[in-house]
């Protein structure tokens, strides 16, 4: 009875182990960080995809080779801000984006220079306004309200 308990107690944390590995990595915690091409590593990502490496080699390689080649393992520096329907319409006369408007707009919110013809600055072209909530709802994001 007693070997039979222990064998169940083993076997149920080393399932516990094997599927909190398989969360355990920074595509999982940061998504939002897909795409990131250098930086700082996270130590937190690292840790736990070292603990893969500890316990379970393969997955833990596997974790490591997830997160380098989407870029989560590195830390974002990034900031992000998000526009109200009347700040967008200001930066966006005639549905043409005035980027020396935006520019102007987000420095302000963001309480820093923006560059918009920097090679790190990501913008992303929508055709509906059904493919821009999905695009935000996998990122995690909202749109801001209204």
């Amino acid at each position: 009875m007693i070997k039979k308990t222990l064998t169940r107690m083993i076997a149920v944390s080393l399932s516990a182990v094997m599927v909190l590995q398989l969360t355990a990595c920074g595509t999982i915690f940061y998504p939002e960080r897909k795409g990131t091409k250098s930086g700082e590593i996270d130590p937190i990502v690292a840790v736990a995809d070292a603990i893969g490496l500890l316990f379970f080699f393969i997955p833990g390689v596997i974790a490591f080779a997830v997160d380098f080649n989407n870029g989560t393992i590195y830390k974002s520096g990034k900031r992000h801000s998000s526009l109200t329907p009347a700040e967008l319409k200001s930066v966006s006369p005639n549905g043409k984006l005035d980027k020396a408007a935006l520019s102007v707009l987000m420095s302000k919110k963001l309480g820093l220079a923006v560059n918009l013809d920097a090679s790190s600055l990501q913008m992303k072209k929508f055709t509906s306004e059904a493919e821009l909530l999905a695009y935000l709802n996998v990122a995690g994001l909202t749109l801001a309200s209204r």
